[in-house]
């Protein structure tokens, strides 16, 4: 098992040690978050390449793909949740999603975002379940739906290859008392998150995500806060969106800097436009055993590699050329 720090890492740097877990790094990923599938499925779309209809996971791994993520809400159907009826992205939807994922071969990212719906810069609303609670029941809650969500997936084989605690955490999670006016409570709810993920397993990759790809300063000072205060965590996970997060040089300034900088992987987590462009910055990572990307919602979402009534379309074609170049083959 490869190891991400060696004795001359924690001579050198103590602080930077304690802040990341020895766990085994995968090979280059080409991966794709299609956390939509199971609605776009519900409503009636066949998704096909050159005429021939084929399960969507399928397709992507034939172009490709060696990786799948999906998110996770604690309680979509609630009534401010995600999905009120059908509950989409709750446990019993990641289930089925993370066996399909696994009897296609391909490796598996879980993004928990802690509310019953979209976490991201913006919003970070609490879990309604939790409205009532104190900061120390909160804490409990959080761990216990991080050790539920995974222990149930540990029972029916279908493990995450890699986690993320949190989605797009740099302005907080769990808010209000976990957003950046209350940094001590954020670090807390961030800890008791990676502990939910170590009690089940102690290998596996743990991912602190930003939504930051281009702005070098805000992921610095944010990661260097972890760090100093001992969340451990084994990835840099970045969205790079040009319309928020700058130009490609910026990207390439950004990750290249962070790669120096920490002894973490760094990973463009999500992204969609400059496709060719954004894959060869993140496989160009220097210094590096893990580099790659993951497209976001490519089944139906903004530069999507498929049309709206599942046909795939010109840019799908991208990812067979960058799979040729960049992923080391499975067997």
């Amino acid at each position: 098992m490869k190891k991400l720090i060696t004795i001359t890492c924690f001579l050198l740097c103590v602080c930077l040690q304690n802040a990341i877990s020895q766990v085994s790094t995968p090979e280059n990923i080409l991966g794709a978050d299609i956390s939509f599938f199971p609605e776009l499925e519900a409503n009636g779309i066949v998704f096909s390449d050159k005429g021939i209809a084929k399960d969507a996971i399928q397709l992507l791994k034939e172009k490709g793909f060696n990786y799948i993520r999906l998110r996770i809400f604690v309680n979509p159907s609630a009534d401010s949740g995600y999905y009120p009826r059908e509950g989409y992205c709750d446990l019993a939807h990641t289930l089925v999603m993370a066996q399909r994922i696994h009897a296609a071969g391909l490796k598996f990212l879980l993004d928990f975002h802690y509310s019953d719906n979209w976490a991201d810069p913006g919003h970070q609303i609490i879990p309604s379940a939790w409205n009532n609670l104190s900061f120390t029941e909160i804490k409990k809650a959080l761990k216990a739906h991080t050790i539920h969500v995974l222990a149930a997936l540990k029972k029916q084989h279908t493990f995450p290859d890699m986690i993320q605690v949190g989605n797009e955490i740099n302005h907080g999670i769990v808010w209000p008392i976990g957003d950046l006016k209350h940094q001590d409570q954020m670090i807390d709810l961030l800890k008791v998150g990676v502990a939910g993920v170590r009690k089940i397993s102690k290998k596996v990759p743990i991912m602190m995500h930003l939504a930051c790809g281009g702005q070098n300063e805000e992921s610095i000072r944010f990661l260097d806060q972890l760090i100093a205060k001992k969340v451990s965590f084994d990835v840099i996970g970045q969205s790079y969106y040009p319309q928020w997060h700058g130009t490609l040089d910026d990207l390439k300034n950004n990750l290249t800097d962070l790669a120096k900088r920490y002894p973490q992987e760094v990973v463009v987590v999500e992204y969609t436009a400059f496709k060719r462009e954004v894959n060869e910055i993140a496989f160009n990572i220097p210094g590096k055993k893990m580099r790659g990307t993951f497209i976001w919602e490519p089944l139906n979402t903004w530069e999507r590699i498929f049309e709206k009534d599942g046909r795939s379309n010109a840019l799908i074609e991208v990812y067979p050329e960058l799979s040729k170049k960049w992923i080391t083959p499975t067997h």
